[in-house]
C-alpha cells in the first residue's frame, strides 16, 4: 500500500506543477494582437446551383 500512496503523491505533485505552469503562463504572458488577412477565391463566393 505505501507504493500506491507514493504513486498518487507523485501524480499530485506533477499535476500541481502543470497547473502552476499554466497559471503562470496565463498571468505573465500577454499575446501580441496583429492584423490577419486571408484571400478567398472567387469560386467560393459564387452560389452553388
Amino acid at each position: 500500500m505505501p507504493t500506491l500512496f507514493r504513486f498518487l503523491l507523485v501524480l499530485l505533485v506533477l499535476g500541481g506543477i502543470g497547473v502552476g505552469a499554466m497559471l503562470a503562463l496565463a498571468t505573465f504572458v500577454t499575446p501580441q494582437p496583429r492584423e490577419m488577412t486571408e484571400t478567398v477565391p472567387a469560386t467560393r463566393l459564387m452560389p452553388q446551383r
